[in-house]
């Protein structure tokens, strides 16, 4: 059988794009983007995070165009993020002025200010509830009234400042646990504007697991327990809550920062975790220090950020010998715009490098077969 190249041209091109419309409304229900925020609250959060872009709205309208496809989605709104502007850069955010909405540590259970449990999958049956089927407007706001009636009882009995909690980490330093290290200031590297090079900084290695596909990043960290490097963590701190932000005055950034110009706020999940490791005393003698791993990620997003504390603690002691330890072995593996991409293009024509393939195995077999005679 001879092969050949296959003609397809504009207009194949276009009656497969009409084709996909097609199916994306075929039945004649039309998903607004309005729906998509508010029932998709999950799929949002990971798309925003893979993508560097904080916008809920355009996170709905990539789900809706992708029809739900994850990757797609992160490829369509990083496509769009590279288009815009950059006007301003934000002032460094404490998270210690997060207004926290969700705050739990597994490793103590009294904490200063209290353990929040906040909105979380953790504590549900894992049971189907069928009653969605039959879910209407009416019984949505019946609900809502119900419960906000009975929540604003609560907050006016409840005296916490949700936005003044201190730091579990903290409060271990206090004691001597943990050791404390001078601040350091340094201007971090943007991996959206400079070309990775290895070794890499821990700015850039937080940026790039940070916007790591999710499923990629819990993937290695859950390796890295299993026993590649036998990482156990203990989740010191997690929050999930909103942060301020704000720039500097625009018309004289040298201005002192009461002047600031606050710009908005963002949710995101923070995770500190507690990572033990052997070292040596003076005596020469092993002991158990703790160290801190980090991760950060916009929404609530609670695996992929513990499963990132636990890849930065790994790749801050990099060692060859695991991959999860290997910064280019993670770093370059775990981006969804690049994973997906080298993966589809392999749907792309190859019919050049197939055919001199075929005619390799060819002339091999047809040797070989003269060789026997």
């Amino acid at each position: 059988m001879a092969y050949v190249a296959v003609k397809g041209g504009t207009e194949a091109i276009e009656e497969s794009l009409k084709r996909l419309t097609y199916e994306r409304i075929r039945s004649e229900e039309a998903m607004e983007v309005k729906a998509i925020m508010a029932g998709m609250r999950g799929m949002i959060d990971q798309v925003m995070s893979e993508s560097s872009l904080y916008s809920e709205l355009l996170a709905a309208l990539a789900i809706k165009q992708a029809e739900g496809n994850m990757e797609e989605a992160v490829f369509l709104l990083r496509a769009h993020r590279s288009t815009l502007p950059r006007n301003y850069y934000t002032r460094v955010i404490e998270t210690e002025n997060m207004f926290v909405e969700r705050r739990i540590s597994a490793s103590f259970k009294d904490i200063p200010g209290g353990q929040i449990l906040g909105a979380a999958y953790d504590y549900t049956h894992r049971l189907m509830d069928f009653d969605l089927l039959s879910e209407s407007k009416e019984t949505i706001q019946d609900w809502l009234s119900a419960y906000e009636k009975q929540h604003s009882s609560q907050l006016e009995s409840n005296g916490t400042d949700l936005q003044a909690l201190p730091k579990v980490v903290d409060y271990l330093r206090k004691e001597g646990l943990f050791s404390s290290y001078e601040e350091d200031d340094t201007e971090p590297l943007d991996v959206t504007k400079r070309s990775v090079r290895f070794p890499t900084t821990r700015s850039e290695r937080l940026q790039m697991l940070t916007r790591g596909q999710t499923g990629a990043v819990t993937s290695l960290g859950y390796a890295a327990i299993r026993g590649y490097g036998a990482v156990h963590p203990t989740v010191g701190e997690l929050r999930v809550g909103m942060l301020p932000l704000s720039i500097a005055d625009p018309i004289d950034p040298t201005n002192e920062e009461e002047n600031d110009y606050y710009i908005g706020q963002i949710k995101v999940t923070e995770v500190e975790s507690f990572i033990p490791i052997t070292s040596k005393n003076e005596q020469n003698e092993d002991e158990i220090e703790f160290e801190i791993g980090y991760g950060i990620c916009y929404g609530q997003n609670e695996t992929k950020a513990i499963a990132m504390s636990i890849l930065d603690q790994a790749l801050e002691h990099g060692n060859k010998d695991y991959p999860t330890h290997d910064e280019e072995f993670v770093l370059l593996h775990i981006d969804s715009v690049e994973s997906s991409g080298f993966i589809s293009h392999l749907k792309l024509p190859h019919y050049v490098t197939f055919q001199s393939k075929l005619d390799s195995v060819r002339k091999i077999k047809k040797g070989d077969e003269q060789h026997e005679e």
